[in-house]
């Protein structure tokens, strides 16, 4: 087939081409309307189908192949493996489902998990979408205060937690967490579910702590079937970063995203039922979701959830999975391929990965040495695809499923169908021609899968998606992006205040709040730079109130150590920042703007561009002296 005609029926009949893919999944009650674009930017797609999230990834394949192994739980923090096939998954499923419905969960409430990458989080994901429950899943490594936040916007009826997580052997207890940040809560959850793993102590509060144990015994022979769903009914919500430091609360679809998934799972990774898919994302990001949890299951494939690090107890731990269940398609970040090219290469070479057919790669720009390594070791293709928690699944890829075309270094591909990707002139929102740098933007109706709204905010959606350049309502994916001869893209970075730590989406302004609210903290500017290993780290300049506190190097590394332990505290570990540096004042233009991306070339060694707005050009020396100065030392 050839892909540009594939990709422009996508776009010239849309209603059509996704008609013609909701066969891809099982429905109750077909739709009475494919689109409905009435109140734009609001897209709602299979209007008045029927179907359920779980019975496309559970269910549905129990009959042909319900001995076959669907999830594997591996972790090597605890020495653990188990492998369930897909009726045994159904029976766990159903039983958490029992569970929930006996703390009161009934449809349409929410249920927030922060759990570790253990098989009990997939299995409360699941039986939340058998119910029609809302699951919002937090990252495992977010601190209290982050948490908090996301009790508040999500008000769930039940929390399901764990004693603790594990990294690198260190217990990184959830419980001490999850109880201060109910504690900082105002929206307080009636019921809190507990896997114990005995890995850390806890407290069990009277009343509202549930034992997950106790429970699933008292559930052992339970049978839910599963509540159809109106397709644009709410799955889930998953909070990402912005500019602002209130995160966004992604609402996702049932319908559009089983559809879009199943397409993707077919096009993009060219999964087939039978097989292994090995994704190592973490469930508190969007990879995790779409592609740990619902797409491999709704393809009929073993998926295979991992807690543990690349490294750990070797190299070759990843490698040995891929040879152990014959992982066929395996999906990744460029941070661990380059924390896994600094070791030997005999730990991946010792393993039999003849099932590899390829590999995916997306989170974070693809370096040519990376791509060109990994290539060479593995002897398959390596995929690189681009898209954001807001979309669910690739806007940029190679779909090979459809018509198997060249990659190019340092480009993430083509647009994906259903997906009317265009650049405009940041200045003047005109189209930009070939190899002209614009702002990535989508036209609307965006494809199925993508978000639907921000949880509780119509009007945010649309301020912060839709309203980037005057009289044109496109959706702003915030990343800035060339486009050859060809159609291939390339992406330069982004152009608001997020930065991109190994994958995973942070908001300076969020780090910087957090910074703020230390004592001795007068101002302060965090921006994103280059790093070799991760993409970005996150670098922050502070002005601080006393300050012979950071009148030497020991008080410069004491205030620094407080201040990361704040962030720590309030954010944790993901968001803290590599250095923080103390300087008297920070560039700001005569209104009173911080010229965050003046900062971000300075620490690059780039020209720090156009400066005749500057207030005092003498703020940008004393950066480099900060920088420089600490280089000496």
């Amino acid at each position: 087939m050839n892909y540009a005609d594939f990709y422009r029926r996508s776009i010239d009949t849309p209603e059509q081409f996704w008609q013609d893919e909701a066969a891809l999944i099982d429905w109750n009650v077909p739709c009475t309307k494919v689109l409905d674009y009435s109140h734009p930017p609001f897209a709602k797609w299979f209007v008045g189908g029927q179907t359920n999230l779980c019975h496309n990834a559970v269910d549905r394949w129990c009959a042909a192949q319900g001995e076959r192994a669907a999830l594997i739980a591996i972790s090597t923090e605890t020495n653990t493996e188990r492998s369930y096939s897909f009726n045994e998954l159904r029976t766990e499923v159903e039983r958490c489902a029992a569970m929930m419905q006996s703390l009161g969960v009934g449809r349409g409430d929410r249920v927030l998990i922060y759990m570790p990458m253990i098989a009990e989080a997939a299995f409360t994901m699941l039986a939340c979408a058998r119910i029609g429950a809302i699951h919002s899943v937090v990252f495992g490594g977010f601190a209290a205060n982050s948490l908090a936040s996301r009790i508040d916007d999500a008000k769930p009826a039940l929390i399901v937690s764990a004693d603790a997580g594990s990294r690198n052997g260190k217990a990184i207890p959830y419980k001490y967490l999850l109880d201060e940040a109910i504690t900082l809560s105002t929206a307080k959850p009636a019921k809190v579910l507990l896997v114990n793993r005995n890995l850390a102590p806890m407290e069990v509060v009277a009343g509202r702590d549930e034992d997950w144990a106790s429970l699933r015994a008292a559930n052992m022979d339970a049978h839910v079937p599963v509540t159809w769903l109106e397709s644009n009914d709410p799955s889930y919500i998953l909070y990402t970063s912005g500019t602002t430091g209130k995160p966004k609360g992604v609402q996702r679809d049932v319908g559009g995203y089983a559809v879009a998934l199943a397409s993707s799972m077919k096009y993009n990774f060219c999964g087939n039922a039978g097989e292994t898919f090995f994704a190592t994302s973490d469930i508190g990001w969007v990879v995790g979701h779409s592609y740990i949890v619902y797409g491999p299951l709704i393809a009929g494939m073993a998926t295979i959830m991992y807690e543990g690090l690349p490294i750990c107890p070797d190299a070759g731990i990843w490698w040995s999975i891929v040879e152990k269940y014959k992982v066929t398609r395996m999906f990744s970040a460029p941070t661990a391929i380059r924390v896994l090219r600094k070791q030997p290469p005999e730990f991946m070479r010792k393993y039999d990965l003849s099932s590899l057919r390829a590999l995916y790669l997306a989170g974070e720009p693809l370096d040519e040495t990376t791509s060109k390594w990994i290539s060479e070791e593995l002897g398959v293709p390596i995929i690189d695809n681009y898209w954001q928690t807001e979309t669910g699944w690739p806007i940029l890829s190679i779909a090979k499923g459809v018509e198997d075309l060249p990659t190019r270094l340092g480009s993430p591909g083509v647009a994906m169908y259903g997906y009317k990707v265009k650049l405009l002139n940041e200045s003047t929102g005109e189209e930009c021609g070939a190899n002209e740098k614009g702002v990535v933007v989508i036209d609307g109706p965006l494809p199925p899968g993508c978000m639907q709204t921000v949880y509780g905010d119509d009007q945010r959606f649309v301020d912060t998606y839709w309203s980037t350049f005057d009289g044109q309502q496109v959706y702003s994916t915030f990343d800035w992006g060339v486009r050859d001869a060809d159609g291939y893209y390339f992406i330069l970075g982004r152009t608001d205040d997020v930065i991109n730590v190994a994958g995973h989406r942070l908001g300076t302004r969020e780090i910087e709040e957090s910074i703020s609210s230390h004592a001795n903290v007068s101002e302060v500017a965090v921006v994103g730079v280059e790093d070799k290993l991760k993409g970005q780290v996150a670098v922050a300049f502070v002005i601080v109130k006393d300050a012979t506190r950071t009148a030497d190097d020991a008080g410069r590394a004491a205030q620094e150590r407080e201040i990361l332990g704040v962030v720590d505290h309030q954010l944790g570990a993901v968001a803290r920042p590599s250095r923080v540096y103390f300087v008297p004042q920070l560039p700001k233009t005569r209104s009173g703007k911080l010229l965050r991306r003046s900062i971000q070339a300075i620490c690059e060694g780039r020209n720090p561009g156009d400066l005749t707005a500057i207030e005092d050009p003498a703020s940008l020396q004393q950066i480099q002296h900060a920088l420089h100065g600490d280089a000496k030392k």
